[in-house]
């Protein structure tokens, strides 16, 4: 096990931290041999705009892991001197202290990393990750901030992360962000009812659309109390498009199992409601791998274009991120 302090290095093993949460082995597509025998890695900073992230070759000859890892940490705190970009390690933060064993590094943070903005921590994590994970050495990454796990804005533990986190289905690296307040619809106690629970500012990557954020959100589950979820947490994603205003929200079969207490209508007019909240849809169409011919809780015929319903609906909720 390497264990490290260093109070006045806090930009360099703040880059470790982020290192630990990568779930991915050996170097990776960013490295390349170079011709004097050594190796390119991509080394990623974070731009002026703080909307995206970018990468800058370095070539070096040093092949020592941990070596590896410090040079790149010291090359993520290097701070552009024409202002071109930020670099991930240049804030106000520091690292207390990082292990790396058996490769899992573990990077624990000061209060002050908390104190930046949702999108600036995303874009920080996202640069230091993707740089990081290419050091053979390190495996998986993980952040702790005085000793206890990072948590996102919904107080969900951030857990171990990998480089292909950062990557979009389509194989582009995920460097824009975005804000967006959300309307969802929720159960209430007793399941009969919808509650309305606005989760502002929520941070999102804008490469996946805003219609499939929202029935992301809707499995995730509520953040406000008197809300409770509609959807079986185990739900997955098969495809979510629009068209001429109609969303199709294609979904996995676990759908129709139902954990919770909720009538059928609820969960329904959940997905509805929090949907035809947005501009681009007016209705919107359920189905199970594809298939409309089945029904909801052998209730509800998924053969139906829902439109919104505000029967249901009790008060609202607001669950500020």
């Amino acid at each position: 096990m390497i264990t490290g302090m260093s109070g006045t290095k806090k930009l360099l093993l703040l880059a470790i931290l982020i290192v630990m949460a990568a779930c991915m082995t050996g170097c990776g597509d960013d490295v390349q041999n170079n011709s004097n025998g050594g190796r390119s890695y991509s080394v990623y900073y974070v731009n002026n705009e703080e909307t995206g992230i970018f990468s800058k070759s370095y070539q070096t000859t040093t092949e020592d892991g941990q070596e590896l890892l410090d040079e790149l940490l010291g090359q993520l705190s290097v701070i552009s001197e024409k202002k071109e970009y930020k670099a991930p390690l240049s804030g106000d933060f520091a690292i207390l202290g990082y292990t790396l064993d058996s490769g899992q590094l573990a990077i624990n943070f000061d209060e002050h990393y908390k104190e930046m903005d949702s999108i600036k921590e995303i874009l920080v994590r996202a640069a230091i990750v993707r740089t990081l994970s290419q050091v053979r050495d390190v495996s998986y990454i993980s952040f702790a901030v005085n000793n206890e796990p990072l948590m996102d804005n919904g107080g969900v533990v951030v857990g171990n992360m990998s480089a292909d986190m950062f990557i979009d289905n389509e194989g582009n690296e995920i460097n824009t962000y975005e804000k967006v307040n959300l309307h969802l619809y929720f159960a209430n106690e007793t399941g009969d009812r919808l509650v309305e629970e606005t989760q502002r500012n929520v941070v999102y990557n804008s490469n996946i659309s805003i219609e499939k954020l929202v029935v992301e959100k809707l499995i995730e589950g509520p953040l406000s109390e008197g809300s409770y979820p509609t959807i079986n947490p185990e739900t997955r994603i098969v495809s979510v498009t629009v068209k001429d205003r109609i969303c199709y929200v294609n979904l996995n079969d676990v759908f129709l199992n139902q954990p919770y207490n909720v009538t059928s209508d609820v969960t329904i007019y959940s997905i509805t409601n929090s949907l035809v909240e947005l501009p681009s849809v007016s209705k919107v169409q359920i189905s199970i791998n594809g298939d409309t011919s089945v029904s909801y809780k052998e209730s509800v015929s998924l053969s139906t274009l829902f439109e919104r319903n505000l029967d249901l609906l009790t008060n609202a909720a607001s669950a500020d991120n």
